[in-house]
């Protein structure tokens, strides 16, 4: 029976999330946190060229100005060329390309840094599944990974026929022994996209954002939305709107499949997804029956351990056994491909004595891997009964991404990140606010946890202020654990109350404990309960210094050293 095969697309101000479901459960998922701006687009404006570090200056309509180098303004065998006779000409300049007020369509491919303004280039690319297409370029270029010599000429020959003429193609490793149908279908679909970010560009004066690149968006819809998806569910607005132009550009008949959720819970709350994620930080996974397994994975390494646990079966102990390895079979598939586990996966199934029920077993275990996009290789039951298998790595994995060495026991056990944990804090507020009759909440939470939440010079803070509109207070307690966090909604007066006090001092003698996460600069310390971010002290960990106070608020203190 052809399995029912979903999609659902979840996004909120922390994150991006994407979530396969195959009759009703979930068997991959995707996240994307915080605003990424390479692969944007941008409608800039020359604002100044220096010709002293060949190089401009562009307003693309962020904060800081983008730095755009010559390597980046003008293709590489251009920037000297030769004469008939031989001789070299004048090199091209970055004054030959741009004049101070020119517009010019650039691509990010560096984020702002600090003070810095991100980096941007005019070699613009748009990538595929497939193939990445270089539309101001007339080039192709193939992956070093596909080795055979005959696949390589199909492949550029393939593409050089269905490019357009003046545009280039990079062909990725992922095309390799793919019909020339699919890859016509992906080059249409990026010269389209071309043909949109275009227009748009014409219709708009600099400086603008043309088209944002959202990875996990673009790979999901890429990777995911084929014809047998029968729906496709929606909670934002926008990425709405994409999934149907998306589904017009490649076939208008799956835009009948796509629908934007409007329920009252969250889309992934109301399919369990929340709840689901809980459980995949957990190595016990229970089976229907009664039995369970063990995930452990490693580094290089997952160890999977199948029990029959309450499972005590109605019939023979042999038929148990091999009723709870069936049952596994299928569940350790799902748990592959949702959890992204790669490398050597060992599963130690419950010894069985019969041939045909260990054929049977590696049957169930291929049939269950089948729908999985990542190549995965059974290399059989080994002499000590364990089975063996390969699946290539693709990215960080689902445990990898949520979660970090645990500092408190030395890495043998996991702990959620600080950004978790400050995703959790935000997304709680957010949910919350609007039942609290109180104008203020006080957050107390771990030190790397609070530095997160507050942001750069505690923005974070007062844009979340804005969106909830109630006072928020922060205090740091470095005896809270990593994951654990308070929220305490009160007035505002008696949460001042509540705060220790603090007098602060110009001459204040303070322990630099940490950089900055988000400016390596700058050093981190904490005095009753406030964040203290000392600048250019984040070379002076564990030094005790002397600062100046620059800014102060409920929680924040932005300083500087005492001279």
């Amino acid at each position: 029976m052809t399995a029912s095969r979903e999609i659902l697309f979840s996004s909120d101000a922390l994150e991006d999330r994407a979530a396969l479901l195959e009759n009703g459960k979930i068997v991959e998922i995707f996240f994307a946190r915080g605003e990424r701006m390479v692969g944007n687009i941008y409608k800039g404006k020359i604002v100044n060229v220096l010709p002293g570090m060949q190089a401009a200056f562009v307003d693309i309509g962020t904060e800081k100005n983008a730095f755009l180098c010559l390597d980046d303004a003008l293709p590489g065998h251009l920037h000297e060329e030769l004469t008939d006779t031989g001789k070299k000409k004048k090199k091209n300049t970055i004054q030959d390309i741009f004049k101070q007020g020119q517009e010019t369509l650039v691509q990010m491919v560096k984020e702002p840094i600090s003070t810095k303004g991100g980096r941007v280039t005019t070699h613009i690319t748009l990538p595929g599944k497939y193939l990445i297409l270089l539309p101001v370029s007339n080039y192709i270029g193939i992956s070093r990974k596909i080795e055979s010599h005959s696949e390589r000429e199909r492949l550029k020959n393939s593409v050089n026929k269905l490019k357009p003429p003046d545009m280039g193609v990079i062909i990725r490793t992922a095309a390799e022994f793919k019909e020339e149908n699919l890859l016509k279908q992906e080059i249409d679909f990026l010269v389209e996209l071309w043909k949109e970010i275009s227009k748009q560009s014409k219709k708009t004066k600099a400086p603008t954002l043309i088209h944002q690149d959202s990875e996990l968006i673009d790979r999901a819809l890429r990777d995911l939305f084929t014809e047998d998806i029968h729906k496709v569910l929606v909670d934002s607005k926008i990425i709405f709107e994409k999934t149907v132009e998306f589904a017009k550009t490649i076939n208008p008949r799956l835009t009948d499949r796509i629908f934007y959720y409007e329920g009252t819970k969250s889309l992934f709350e109301q399919y369990g997804i929340d709840a689901e994620i809980e459980k995949l930080l957990k190595s016990k996974v229970w089976l229907p029956s009664g039995g369970y397994l063990i995930i452990d994975a490693l580094e290089a390494l997952t160890v999977i351990d199948v029990n029959t646990g309450k499972h005590v079966g109605s019939h023979s102990f042999q038929k148990t056994v091999l009723e709870t390895n069936l049952e596994a079979a299928v569940e350790i598939s799902r748990q592959i491909r949702l959890r992204d586990l790669s490398g050597i996966i060992i599963v130690d199934f419950i010894d069985m004595d019969k041939k045909e029920d260990k054929e049977k077993l590696l049957l169930t275990l291929e049939e269950g891997l089948k729908p999985d996009r990542i190549r995965t290789t059974i290399l059989g039951i080994t002499g000590l009964g364990l089975v063996e298998m390969t699946r290539k790595r693709s990215a960080k994995n689902l445990d990898r991404l949520l979660r970090e060495d645990c500092f408190y026991c030395s890495g043998s056990g996991r702990v959620l990140t600080p950004e978790t944990v400050a995703v959790k804090v935000e997304r709680e507020i957010l949910q919350n606010a609007s039942h609290e009759k109180s104008d203020a909440v006080l957050i107390t939470a771990h030190p790397q946890v609070s530095v997160l939440l507050a942001g750069m010079e505690g923005s974070k803070i007062e844009t979340l202020h804005q969106k909830i509109e109630k006072k928020i207070f922060l205090q740091v307690d470095p005896r809270f654990h990593i994951e654990k966090f308070s929220l305490r909604w009160d007035q505002s007066k008696d949460i001042q109350e509540y705060l220790p006090p603090f007098r602060i001092e110009n001459d204040l003698e303070v322990e630099i404990q940490d950089t900055h996460p988000l400016n390596f600069q700058n050093g981190i310390s904490f005095c009753s309960g406030k964040i203290m971010e000392v600048s250019n002290a984040g070379n002076l960990i564990g030094e005790k210094v002397k600062i100046k106070i620059k800014k102060e608020t409920s929680f924040y203190i932005l300083a500087e050293l005492f001279t």
